[in-house]
């Protein structure tokens, strides 16, 4: 199957995570515009995470661990620990969960 980046309908999930959804049987892709200082608030999941900064300056906490991510980087977040983030300029980072993100299916 063949997909359109720009034809998936956006959500804002939080204020100023503005976020397209790509789900498979197995995984969940998330494509995220973020607004400059947009805070993700901290948080755990059972689901294990990659994020991918592709644009812009992102500060993630990933346990006890901040860093500021930039275009290129990429953080593995495993399954249950805690992060937390925010936007230091405007960004454009991509997520992927395993398994699959049922609470972000918003176009079934």
């Amino acid at each position: 199957m063949f997909k359109s980046i720009s034809s998936i309908k956006t959500t804002e999930l939080l204020k100023g995570f503005n976020g397209k959804f790509v789900h498979t049987d197995n995984f969940t892709i998330a494509f995220w515009e973020i607004d400059k200082n947009s805070i993700l608030p901290k948080h755990a999941h059972i689901h294990e995470q990659t994020t991918q900064v592709l644009e812009g300056k992102l500060e993630l906490t990933i346990g006890e661990n901040t860093k500021i991510l930039e275009a290129g980087d990429l953080a593995i977040i495993p399954s249950n620990v805690s992060h937390s983030g925010k936007a230091i300029t405007n960004c454009k980072v991509t997520d992927v969960f395993c398994p699959v993100r049922e609470d972000y299916k918003f176009n079934k």
